[in-house]
Parts: C-alpha cells; structure tokens; sequence
C-alpha cells in the first residue's frame, strides 16, 4: 500500500484480539447534507461500528457525464460536516487517486490496508442496492465488504432481495430505514440556485462554505434551460 493510503486513513485493527468495524460511506457529497450524515450515524449505531468513513469521489464512473463540483470543494464540505462527530472520518483516498472511481478499487485497497480484524461495511442507498449485482466486479464487492442499505420509510425492499437472490451472488446486506433520505443533494443546488434557504437541509458549516465560495451559481442556467427542475415557488 503507497504513502497516500496511509496518510489518507485512519489507523484501525492495533488490537489483535478484537474484531473492529469499518464503515465506508462513498458518494459525490455535491453538497454533503443532513441525510448523508443522519445515515452514517444511524448505521454506526445499528451495526456497532468503530469509524465511518466519509469517502468523496474523484472521478466517479456513474456521473462521468454529469457536471461535478471539484474535488477540492466537495472535501472540504466533508470535513465541515463530519467534524463535530469523533466516530466520523473525512478522507482524501478517493479524490487523490487518479482515474475513475469503482467501488470494488477502493475496497479492495482498504482490504490490503488493514488487518484481518478489521471488517468492512459499505454504505449505500437501497435504491442502489437494486443494481448492485451488475456494479463492476460486483462478485468481489460481496466478497469484500457487507453491505448497509439505507431506505426511507415506506420504500419495498422486495425488488432488491429478488434481484439479489436471482444473480447467485452472495451478498450480505443489511437494509435499515433513514427517515431524513428525503434530503437530496440534487434538490440542495437547486435551491442555491434559485435563491431559496437550504437551512437545515444541510450544516450551517457546509452552508457558509457553499455562499463563500459561490457554489452552485451556475446551475440557475441548466434549470432554466429546463434541464434540471425549475425556480417555482414550491
């Protein structure tokens, strides 16, 4: 494992004789928000985790079409929004990494970086769940890791577990329900955009980085090309 792994990682599994649980929680994070952080904690408290750690993206495969936020800006609102928790962990390991982003990259890597005793814990959407098997490498991604599938309340699991179970790949997914997944960073730029309050939707520390730094601007035109919503009053 080079330098960067280590310095872009928290130190876990010193104990040999105790087994230590490691949460991944990936994303754009374009902003982070309260549904992000609501999810890692619920997960940290459901599965007895030791750390969550927050992973930006650099370059993540499924938005390689998509306009992104720099890397740089995206961290930075991670490390605003994560700071206040101690079992909450902002790392660069992603956005330092040259190249796409693949799920299955990372955990292999984290796989190589800690011991046997520290098991790892991959956080997601339930909705992501539904694709999971035809993610890159995704038989090796169950191998890797157990999967934390977050839904909001009322969503069906049902098609999830189908999907699962008719690919024959055994992942291990543990499905919890997040009341605040209804926060979207989607809906977030939008209201930047369109001038309207974002308070509480994500911290007053991501808040004050997003006006300081101008971010989100430029997303008034796409919307007003009606590509992305539209600046009604609802």
């Amino acid at each position: 494992m080079d330098n960067l792994a280590l310095i872009a990682l928290p130190e876990l599994g010193k104990d040999p004789n105790r087994t230590y649980r490691l949460g991944i929680m990936g994303g754009t994070f374009d902003p982070i928000h309260y549904g992000h952080l609501v999810t890692a904690e619920q997960a940290r408290e459901a599965l007895a985790l030791d750390l969550v750690l927050f992973m930006p993206a650099g370059s993540p495969a499924f938005k390689l079409d998509k306009r992104v936020t720099r890397a740089e800006d995206r961290y930075a609102m991670t490390v605003l929004a994560t700071a206040a928790n101690d079992a909450f962990y902002a790392s660069r390991f992603e956005i330092d990494r040259p190249g796409v982003t693949y799920t299955v990259d990372t955990l292999r890597m984290l796989r190589a970086h800690y011991p046997s005793n520290v098991e790892l814990y991959f956080i997601t959407g339930a909705d992501a769940i539904l694709d999971i098997v035809s993610w890159h490498d995704a038989a090796e991604i169950a191998e890797l890791a157990t999967l934390i599938a977050a839904s909001r309340p009322g969503y069906d699991i049902t098609q999830a577990r189908s999907r699962i179970a008719a690919a024959g790949i055994p992942f291990d997914v543990r499905y919890i329900e997040i009341p605040a997944l209804a926060i979207s960073s989607t809906n977030i730029r939008q209201r930047v955009a369109c001038g309207k309050s974002v308070r509480y939707l994500t911290s007053e520390s991501v808040l004050g980085f997003i006006r300081k730094n101008g971010l989100y601007r430029e997303e008034l035109a796409h919307i007003q090309e009606g590509e992305e919503g539209d600046c009604g009053t609802a």
